[in-house]
């Protein structure tokens, strides 16, 4: 899927000379944590975010005392930027300028990637400078859930099923030495045998609850600590 099949396009934008009072109610309003800032004529020209906000906060240093601009100026050569953003009430002061941004041809999987990378939870699609729609994570796990549902219907026997199960199992690197057996009956595979690493318990059910036809897994697995099942007797 690409990020043009699951954006929305109807996206909730600011100006860049708007109030942060007004950005702030419409966040608010409409429970979004961050919203585009587009210009008069659609460009994208920023994000205002939640973050933004909080850094605000951070740096807004009022007090008894206010110092003046040319302290502030003296006393650290990034004091006029927290001065602006301590004291302005425009957008663009606060904005984030530098987005990261995908096109509609976006595939997913660099989608998640980009919002991983950059820790972000949204990511708006333009095409060339104009915003198109935007994708957040909300709109990403709607995608994996319409995929799920979307599974067809296995129309195979249980020796298929058991058959596509044990292919699974056969490729799973973590079950050295352990001695695992299955059967599938109306759809339910039932594991048996000996395990060394409970981590293979959840692994096993994952392998075996991806496969189509699949209605249910009954875990009769026993679990022994390594050394205790390296010099015991064979089950």
């Amino acid at each position: 899927m690409k990020a043009g099949d699951i954006m929305t396009r109807s996206v909730l934008t600011v100006g860049p000379f708007a109030t942060i009072d007004l950005a702030i109610r419409i966040m608010v309003l409409n429970r979004v944590s961050g919203v585009p800032v587009v210009s008069s004529d659609g460009r994208l020209v920023g994000i205002l975010t939640q973050g933004d906000l909080l850094r605000r906060v951070e740096t807004d240093t009022d007090g008894c005392r206010h110092p003046g601009f040319l302290e502030l100026l003296v006393r650290h050569r990034h004091a006029a930027d927290d001065y602006v953003r301590a004291h302005s009430r425009r957008v663009d002061d606060l904005m984030t300028g530098e987005v990261v941004t995908v096109t509609e041809e976006a595939l997913l999987e660099g989608v998640v990637r980009l919002m991983e990378k950059h820790n972000i939870r949204r990511i708006p699609v333009v095409q060339g400078k104009l915003l198109a729609g935007i994708v957040s994570r909300a709109d990403l796990v709607a995608a994996l859930g319409r995929k799920l549902a979307d599974l067809p219907n296995f129309q195979g026997s249980d020796r298929d099923i058991e058959a596509n199960v044990s292919a699974k199992v056969l490729e799973m690197p973590c079950l050295e030495n352990c001695r695992v057996t299955l059967k599938v009956h109306a759809g339910v595979v039932t594991l048996t045998g000996t395990i060394h690493d409970q981590i293979a318990r959840s692994a096993l059910r994952v392998a075996a609850e991806t496969v189509p036809g699949v209605v249910a897994i009954e875990d009769r697995l026993v679990f022994k600590e390594p050394l205790i099942a390296s010099f015991g007797p064979n089950p």
